[in-house]
């Protein structure tokens, strides 16, 4: 196999943009991406795109690859449309570096677009089912039980609304017009009718009778995670909310993040609880976005004359989840253990990640996956302040899913291009002194106790040298 390098990433900011569609979200970071590696869209030999929900909300079930960059004038070339929850779009990134390192192709592009935010929210997190087995749906439903809450989990939560409700009510909210109650019950009728008549109105029901329409079926998983883990640990709400903070300030120095604003620890704690124990700014927001990065071997790198600013692919690992007996590694652990061993790097020698943290817990259970603390002290690790920029192993400096947003598709993609902008030294007020090696996790979709699929990289800081 070739030693494949970066030479291009871009990212969009993510945000929300009801008015673009996806072929005009990819234009936006095409263009920036070729521009970023000196190169011309003739040059690309084959493209990966990563989409997870166009078909859901806009029929666009195929060839979503070709419809969306043909109005860009991309064509002809081999475009691979890749689709694996929301690791998608690191899963279109292995298959760029699979097409060079395998010698097939000399420079590839991969490529992540989605529009998650939709004007009814009803049918953005219904659409999260499609992450599930949808054939064994209403089983997996029953199973939800196994996610109640235990008679101290309630009695946690009951002390922590006695602490912090009353900040939340103060916040209000507008009284809904007959107009606004009417867009709610026809959002919620469209939905309705897409579940009964797709899975099934036996489905239906059991949703129905479950509620919890308000957030994706993801977070209700994490929430159940984070209170074992509460439980076998002593880990504390206070530890996820010194994470969540910690994105939200990180998101501050960012450009491309959706939010850009912090939320003191204080706040994450009052805000509106979404599952207990995970509060609203604990969890990744609903929006759009778009990111690429262009890959290449490196005889082309160098005959390009880019090899000062190239970043060194050093181990692109996909895997997919399996059914585990308790205290079996999961799929992050097991799949880092392939990574590091790749890379010929260990945990101690990783200056940064950015890891999959859809909820604040998400972040803590990979930093123990990835070995950057012992099992049951990530919210330790988090409480230290060595995952903040200018910590020992700064996470998510870019505000990860949590701040800088989680569009599916692109989210894998625009922690790549996170990485290669802070081993080039370009990140600005949050750059990373000295960084050199950087990580890369994405996790996407449920199968049981872990995520369906996922894909870790490992890369490396451009040569100081010129080559």
């Amino acid at each position: 196999m070739r030693d494949v390098y970066i030479i291009g990433a871009d990212t969009i900011r993510f945000g929300k943009y009801l008015d673009k569609t996806i072929p005009e979200l990819s234009a936006q970071t095409v263009f920036p991406c070729l521009r970023d590696a000196g190169l011309e869209k003739n040059d690309i030999q084959a493209i990966y795109f990563a989409n997870s929900a166009w078909g859901e909300y806009r029929r666009q079930v195929c060839i979503r690859g070709q419809v969306a960059l043909r109005p860009i004038g991309i064509d002809a070339i081999p475009i691979f449309n890749m689709e694996n929850a929301c690791a998608g779009g690191s899963t279109a990134f292995h298959h760029a570096w699979l097409g060079v390192a395998s010698g097939l192709y000399d420079i590839t592009m991969a490529l992540g677009a989605e529009k998650i935010y939709d004007s009814n929210q009803k049918l953005v997190f219904s659409s999260f089912l499609t992450g599930l087995d949808v054939g064994n749906i209403l089983e997996m439903m029953r199973n939800f039980n196994q996610y109640g809450m235990t008679d101290a989990d309630r009695e946690a939560m009951k002390k922590h609304l006695e602490k912090y409700a009353a900040k939340e009510v103060r916040r209000g909210g507008k009284k809904k017009t007959v107009k606004s109650r009417w867009k709610d019950f026809r959002d919620g009728f469209a939905v309705a009718v897409r579940i009964g008549e797709t899975m099934g109105y036996d489905v239906l029901k059991e949703l129905r009778r479950m509620g919890g329409g308000d957030h994706s079926p993801f977070m209700d998983v994490y929430g159940h995670e984070a209170r074992r883990h509460m439980e076998k640990y002593g880990t504390t709400i206070e530890q996820l909310a010194h994470i969540a903070s910690k994105n939200h300030f990180h998101s501050t120095m960012n450009p491309n993040a959706q939010y850009q604003f912090p939320v003191p620890v204080d706040q994450v704690l009052a805000d509106r609880l979404v599952t207990w124990p995970l509060t609203r700014s604990m969890c990744a927001p609903v929006g759009d976005g778009a990111a690429s990065a262009i890959l290449c071997d490196e005889k082309t790198v160098k005959k390009l004359g880019l090899m000062s600013r190239a970043v060194k692919v050093l181990a692109s690992i996909p895997g997919s989840g399996r059914a585990r007996e308790a205290g079996e590694p999961d799929i992050g652990a097991r799949l880092v253990s392939l990574a590091y061993a790749r890379a010929g790097v260990g945990p101690d020698d990783i200056d940064l990640a950015e890891v999959h943290d859809a909820s604040a817990y998400g972040e803590l259970h990979q930093t123990e996956n990835m070995g950057f603390c012992r099992e049951g002290e990530g919210g330790i690790l988090a409480m230290s302040g060595e995952t903040r920029i200018g910590g020992r192993i700064p996470v998510n400096t870019s505000g990860g899913l949590e701040s800088r947003g989680h569009p599916i598709g692109a989210s894998g993609i625009g922690q790549i291009h996170e990485i290669v902008t802070q081993l080039r030294g370009n990140a600005g007020k949050r750059q990373v002194e000295g960084a050199r090696i950087g990580l890369a996790e994405n996790g996407g979709g449920a199968l049981g106790v872990e995520e369906a699929a996922m894909c870790i990289h490992i890369l490396e800081a451009p040569s100081k040298k010129k080559k």
